[in-house]
Parts: structure tokens; sequence; C-alpha cells
């Protein structure tokens, strides 16, 4: 078969593949089991593999590229425009290669195993931080319920806590609730002990890396920060240039123009919502630091805060920090 562009509909188990020759017409469609799925692309003649960046995209991306092809990953969202008919399987992977067809086409980058394993470790530590908010949440909640009030403050609760549940003590509780108590602040001593690890891990990662040294350089960026960046950046060969990051991103305004007049809204908030979280985080922080100083990048925050406000300069101290970071990390030389 001379396939030049095969098409993969992923899942868990069963796999679908639309296979097209130079000329675009149809020479292969076949469906196979998940075992099977590396032995035929392993005897396959090298072409471009084309699959949605979707769960499990970027561990066949790399089993494909050893096997010799070329492999690209498109959005979902640029794909389901081509799917004809009723959503299947099939209709899938022939809408993939139809997307992949179009010379206009963005992919996304595939990641790294080194990369997989920075964007766990964040997506862990932020998973940890959620449910440690919400515990000390909930123990608060349930001592108001007891005529117990403490202070929003991890440090409080720290503080207060422990007397609680002092059997000695006579607080109005009682001793189930004290033992209930003391279950469930040991759990959360434990969860911040996990998060205690992962920053721990965290800081050894960014003190290694030349490249997150660098981009830490630019004013409010932190380590996690500057790790999320090299993740969503990966090669960098899939961005033209600062401003495309900054829209990957959805720092951009959302545009609703028609007729020649022009419409422009909020921010599109597209792509990597915790990356985008990171950046508008980092660049209030800078904003609120400027104030008194006297540097070109701080006189340009401020006299916009002026004109548009306090959010508007975030969104576009945000923008700026991205494109940033983007040129740094392409001097660095970190495109693989």
């Amino acid at each position: 078969m001379n396939i030049k562009t095969l098409g993969i509909d992923l899942s868990k188990h069963i796999f679908q593949l639309h296979g097209v020759d130079t000329a675009g017409k149809p020479v292969l469609k076949k469906k196979l089991s998940r075992e099977k799925l590396p032995e035929f692309m392993a005897t396959l003649s090298p072409c471009k593999v084309v699959m949605e960046a979707c769960g499990g995209a970027n561990f066949w991306a790399r089993e494909f590229k050893k096997a010799g092809h070329e492999v690209s990953l498109i959005s979902p969202q640029f794909v389901k425009p081509f799917v004809k008919g009723n959503k299947n399987d099939r209709n899938d992977s022939e809408a993939i290669v139809e997307a992949a067809s179009r010379p206009t086409m963005r992919y996304v980058s595939p990641k790294t195993t080194e990369e997989q394993d920075m964007q766990t470790l964040l997506r862990l530590r932020e998973s940890c931080i959620k449910t440690r908010t919400q515990m000390s949440n909930q123990i608060r909640g349930l001592l108001s319920e007891y005529g117990i009030v403490i202070p929003q403050s991890i440090a409080r609760l720290h503080k207060a806590v422990p007397d609680l549940y002092d059997r000695a003590q006579d607080n109005g509780l009682s001793e189930f609730f004290k033992s209930l108590l003391e279950m469930q602040f040991e759990l959360f001593k434990k969860l911040e002990e996990q998060i205690e690890t992962y920053d721990q891990k965290l800081k050894a990662l960014v003190k290694a890396s030349e490249a997150c040294q660098k981009v830490m350089a630019i004013e409010g960026v932190g380590p996690v920060t500057a790790l999320a960046l090299i993740i969503a950046i990966g090669n960098a060969t899939e961005f033209k240039n600062g401003r495309h990051f900054a829209a990957f991103i959805g720092l951009v305004p959302r545009q609703h123009s028609s007729g020649g007049r022009d419409r422009l809204l909020g921010i599109s908030k597209r792509g990597d919502n915790y990356l985008r979280q990171l950046l508008i985080h980092d660049a209030r922080a800078a904003l609120i630091n400027s104030g008194k100083k006297t540097d070109s990048r701080s006189l340009w925050m401020n006299k916009l805060k002026e004109r548009r406000g306090h959010n508007c300069t975030v969104v576009a101290l945000a923008n700026k920090t991205a494109r940033t970071a983007l040129a740094i990390l392409k001097k660095v030389k970190i495109i693989r």
C-alpha cells in the first residue's frame, strides 16, 4: 500500500485507521486492537501519521516516531468540522486525514517523556493544593457548627486545631467529634507533607534547567510558571512568533467582526487554562510592585493602567510575558 497520510482515531482498546495515497484516494480502512497496532505500524512503510491531541496521543506519537513515521497532532476542535454524516470511529479517522490535508492547518507539538513528567508534577501539585483548600474549609465549617470560628489561614488552622481535640481541655466538643477531628487533621498534615515533597522536586527541576532560569529572569515569573511555559512551548516550531503563542494561550481579544466593522470583545480564553491562570496571577503581582519603580517596563505598566484600568493592564502584561518567554526559550536553543 502506498500510504502518504494515515489518520488514526485513538481509543482505549480499538483504533480505527484511514490511509490515503498521494492523490488523496483512500487505500486503507482498518480497525485494530491495542495489541496489534504497534506491530502493524512497525511493518508499515514510513508515512505521515495524524491523530487528535487527546488522551494517550503523546505516548503513541513517541511510539510511531520510533517506527520511522512522521507524527502530527491536531486539536479536536479543528477536526470536528470535517466529520461527514454521523459521528463514529470510521468517520472520525477520515475527518482527521481531511483536516491534515489543509495547508494552513495548525498542529500541536507532541510532548517528550521529560515534558510529560514535568506536567505530571504540576498537575499533582495543583490537585493537592485544591484538596488542601477544600479540607481546611471543611474543618472550619464543621467547627463553626459547634460555635468555634477559625480565621481563613493555613497557619492559624495549624495553631488552633490541635488544642481543640486535646482530651484534657473542656471546650464543649464531644469526645466522638474530637476523635473525628483528630483523624481529619492528621490527613490534612500528610497532604501538606506531600505538597512540600512536590515543591522540593519542583525546585530541583528548575535549578537544573537553564531554560527555567532564563524565563524566571522575567519580572513576576516564578518556578511553577517557568516550568509550565516550557511544557506548553515544547519545541517551539508550532509558533510563528510571540503573538501566535499569546493567541494560543487565549490572551488576545475575541473577535466578532463583520462587514468591515471590527468588534473586539473580552479575551478568547482558549488553550491551556492552567498556564493562562498562572500568567495572569504573575502579572498581578508584578503590577502591584511597579508603583515606585522607574524602569521602562514599570513605567509602561503604570501609564497603561492610567489609560485602560487595572484588569486590562494585567492581561496586557501577561500577553507580554508570554511573548517574551517564547523569544527567550528560542534563544537558549531548547528547540529539539
